[in-house]
């Protein structure tokens, strides 16, 4: 069975990317006989708001899709995040991080004039600084409130006698097996934040359980999120979850080829129908057949 998702925050309108992304994910299931999920990524409540929340609903049934329910929303899952939490801290895989982002800056940055810190999937590279702790921290409970850390060499010591890590990809023209090397992780990716002090997890954690929650077995999303994968493949292997295949999709941009942002109304879903378009004007506007 093949089980697809959509999985917006809602922080702001869907927009001409999001239709996208939502009747990619709906068509490919449909296709293959499967089931299409909603899922409501709202564990950053300083910026989620219910009427955001409500017009993804009024959008996506507007455009003719539908999902079972209820749907899973994130702030109503943090239990499930925390309880993962301990049990890579029992394993000794994560530690407690005080760096602010300034702190990284600094500590990132040579001293010759023009150098920039290096940049991952999870943004600044992080240079390690906490990671001296990690023996002292680990004599004891998990903290809270504070950012925990995957430890990326020791994730890969564990990974080490599990065979090659790697997932399929099958996005638009790049249809192969994608693999993740020591060296990438640790030089390019870095110990990433896998819970945050102002939320308790993180989207790398929270997406990675909740997938496997679901069942996804497909997961379609934009290309600017293929780098963010390996992270998520790594903490599949490290907690036994599935691996789904992944189909990370052109982004949808507007006439002077930026990516399109929540902040960008004019090409709002809301906007559209607003102005007498309909669903199939919509998957003609996104290049997407009109459904039959």
């Amino acid at each position: 069975m093949v089980i697809t998702r959509f999985a917006p925050s809602p922080t702001g309108p869907l927009h001409l990317g999001h239709a996208y992304s939502a009747l990619l994910a709906w068509d490919m299931a449909r296709e293959a006989g499967g089931t299409f999920v909603l899922r409501i990524e709202d564990i950053d409540q300083s910026r989620a708001r219910q009427k955001w929340e409500r017009q993804i609903y009024d959008d996506l049934h507007w455009l003719g899709l539908s999902w079972p329910e209820p749907v899973l929303r994130q702030s109503q899952n943090l239990n499930r995040y925390v309880c993962t939490l301990r049990t890579l801290w029992s394993y000794g895989l994560i530690y407690p991080c005080t760096c602010t982002r300034r702190d990284v800056i600094a500590a990132s940055t040579a001293p010759q004039e023009g150098d920039f810190p290096p940049h991952g999937p999870d943004g600044l590279i992080y240079p390690g600084t906490c990671r001296g702790a990690k023996a002292r921290a680990a004599s004891g409970p998990m903290p809270r409130g504070v950012a925990l850390r995957l430890d990326m060499e020791a994730a890969f010591d564990v990974l080490a006698a599990r065979g090659p890590l790697q997932f399929t990809e099958t996005g638009e023209g790049q249809a192969r097996d994608v693999e993740i090397t020591r060296d990438h992780a640790l030089n390019d990716i870095g110990d990433v934040v896998l819970a945050r002090r102002d939320m308790g997890t993180s989207y790398h954690l929270a997406v990675v359980i909740d997938d496997a929650a679901q069942g996804i077995t497909h997961v379609t999303r934009g290309a600017d999120l293929f780098d963010a994968t390996a992270i998520h493949v790594i903490l599949q292997r490290l907690l036994d979850l599935p691996t789904p295949v992944y189909h990370h999709h052109r982004l949808i941009r507007d006439e002077d080829g930026k990516r399109l942002a929540k902040r960008d109304d004019a090409r709002a879903i809301a906007t559209y129908r607003a102005a007498g378009e309909t669903p199939d004007d919509i998957r003609r506007r996104v290049g997407l057949p009109v459904a039959r």
